[in-house]
């Protein structure tokens, strides 16, 4: 009989909207124990899941599951880099555009399924400033929207939403300069995403072709525009075909440099980064 494999859930109880409590049953009910043997350990400050990842990749665990959103994914895949360990996700965050992505189910005995049917598969990182993430990076508009809602005390769509719609009226798009593939141009816009995935989460698609595993990523520049015209396209989003506006255009890369003479707010997966 092959032995059983290590597998670790880190689990953020302040991710998402309050399932957690839930997780331990479900892992016991759920889990296959002729696959596994498993622990399950709680992050108690940001970016502890990395520690947590990196120590478990260095004692064996052959798995390390991700119970949370996309910044607790984004942290165990810091962890896991370079390492033989595997990353599962079982998606309990704000948005879980990765999971979404990857179409991971959003029932946790279904997840935690998936895991038991136990394939692994290689997909892409990226570096923003030189730090890692594997879905989605951005600046502007988008990741001063991530500021605030760190901020929140209610977290969830229509929290983010109502902090969208409030915003909008408000911001001045910057103008950049990009070099990308070669060329130098600028333009004003009022975000740019670096796309490894295909949205920011709940469905909201900013790169619709976008692949995690094709070894480049979408840069998706959404340009200045009007309320009324925010408006006629904001459904593109869950249509997945936003990169069919005018208003948006989308490239293809493996490296970017972006400058800006404004001071801008940046995001890794949803979660914000430094201000720039």
């Amino acid at each position: 009989m092959a032995a059983r494999k290590k597998i670790l859930f880190v689990i953020n109880p302040i991710s998402g909207i309050g399932r957690q409590r839930t997780i331990e049953k479900a892992i016991s009910r759920h889990l296959d124990f002729s696959l596994y043997e498993h622990e399950i350990a709680f992050t108690q400050y940001p970016h502890h899941a990395a520690e947590i990842a990196k120590n478990a990749a260095g004692n064996n665990f052959e798995v390390v599951v991700a119970v949370g959103g996309d910044g607790s994914a984004n942290d165990i895949a810091n962890g896991l880099l370079n390492s033989n360990t595997a990353m599962g996700i079982i998606p309990l965050g704000s948005g879980n555009g990765l999971a979404h992505h990857l179409k991971i189910p959003f029932r946790i005995s279904m997840a935690i399924k998936v895991l038991n049917k136990y394939k692994p598969s290689k997909i892409d990182t990226a570096t923003m400033n030189g730090k890692l993430f594997i879905s989605i990076a951005g600046i502007g508009f988008d990741a001063m929207v991530a500021d605030k809602f760190a901020l929140q005390k209610r977290r969830g769509f229509r929290t983010y939403l109502y902090l969208v719609i409030k915003e909008f009226f408000k911001y001045k798009p910057s103008e950049y300069i990009i070099e990308a593939n070669g060329n130098v141009f600028k333009t004003k816009a009022l975000l740019i995403s670096f796309a490894n995935s295909d949205q920011f989460g709940n469905n909201i698609s900013i790169a619709p072709k976008a692949s995690i595993s094709d070894g480049y990523l979408d840069l998706c520049i959404i340009k200045e525009l009007s309320t009324l015209k925010a408006v006629r396209i904001a459904h593109k989003f869950f249509l997945k075909n936003i990169d069919s506006s005018r208003f948006v255009e989308t490239i293809k890369i493996k490296e970017v440099r972006i400058s800006c003479d404004d001071f801008i707010h940046s995001h890794i997966n949803g979660d914000a980064d430094e201000h720039r």
